[in-house]
């Protein structure tokens, strides 16, 4: 499936100094030996960037919460940057703050992703991926992405496009096979990305999943619709924010794409309307952007940061 792939150029925000963040983190330990609601009370009043590392639902685990897409265009697009140029954009991306990198196996790039993030703390970094279809051998499908990538974990790995209602009766045998994966922890968590608003409504409804990725901008440009098909955008955000609500409610991490509508906000307007409108969801925790030049990078960093300090 495609990501966002268009930004145009920004100033590079200005990064907080190394006194800066001792002193946050000195008061945000200060607050939470009194009670952990004066730990919320000081985290909520401190300064919200966008490469801050946050919580994803209740799984304990971090990202960033700017994530970089490795797959615009089912991957073309960086895929046409040349892999050493494609390395440099991750690492760059890292230098900004940014720990959160999307994959999956049906992306052009995913074989270039060991390379990508060679050098890099793999503690530090968050590794999504994706699995589409419904593989013979789950467990084998999993075990390949662990070798590809070079890494003993996927942090979290997700069902790839699921549009049917119902979907989670024909996929319980994939299902289950990702709860082994997790057994025996070749993943971190597990969930899905969902194309239509009967997957959605089905993946909220779902005990199962931990983590959602769902398309969310304010224009609806190839967000989720009624039809069960992923081509067929739909034309009205609402529905898809009440079960973003939903899966909140249920402790669920949440992630948001389509932010730059799939490439297609080339206005800047466009841009900054639909990423001021993603900050604004408290029960999104993070979003991610296929980036094809460093620019991208700054200029997204910047319009988040802006719209998180209104």
């Amino acid at each position: 499936m495609t990501q966002d792939k268009s930004l145009l150029t920004e100033r590079k925000p200005r990064m907080p100094s190394r006194r800066q963040f001792l002193e946050r983190g000195a008061a945000l330990a200060a607050a939470a030996i009194f009670s952990p609601a004066m730990a919320r009370a000081a985290e909520s009043q401190a300064k919200r960037t966008a490469v801050d590392q946050v919580m994803l639902g209740k799984t304990g685990l971090k990202l960033s919460r700017l994530g970089m897409g490795t797959g615009s265009n089912s991957g073309q697009v960086q895929k046409a940057l040349g892999q050493q140029a494609f390395n440099d954009l991750v690492h760059y991306a890292f230098d900004q703050g940014i720990t959160y990198f999307d994959c999956a196996g049906g992306y052009a790039t995913f074989d270039w992703i060991a390379g990508a993030i060679k050098g890099l703390p793999r503690e530090k970094i968050f590794i999504q991926s994706k699995i589409g279809g419904q593989p013979k051998d789950l467990l084998q499908e999993v075990d390949r992405h662990r070798k590809v990538f070079d890494t003993d974990y996927v942090d979290s790995m997700l069902i790839h496009c699921m549009v049917k209602d119902g979907w989670t009766d024909a996929m319980k045998r994939v299902m289950d096979g990702f709860n082994e994966a997790l057994e025996k922890k070749w993943i971190r968590a597990k969930g899905v990305s969902c194309h239509s608003l009967p997957g959605l409504r089905t993946a909220a409804a779902s005990p199962w999943p931990q983590v959602h990725l769902v398309r969310v901008n304010p224009q609806a440009v190839w967000i989720d619709g009624p039809q069960e098909t992923w081509e067929k955008s739909g034309d009205d955000i609402s529905p898809v924010i009440k079960e973003i609500k939903t899966m909140h409610e249920k402790g669920r991490g949440v992630i948001g794409m389509k932010i730059i509508g799939n490439g297609e906000f080339v206005k800047e307007e466009d841009r900054e309307k639909s990423v001021r409108f993603a900050m604004a969801q408290r029960e999104i925790d993070a979003v991610v952007i296929g980036f094809k030049a460093k620019a991208e990078i700054d200029e997204a960093i910047a319009r988040i940061n802006r719209a998180l300090a209104v």
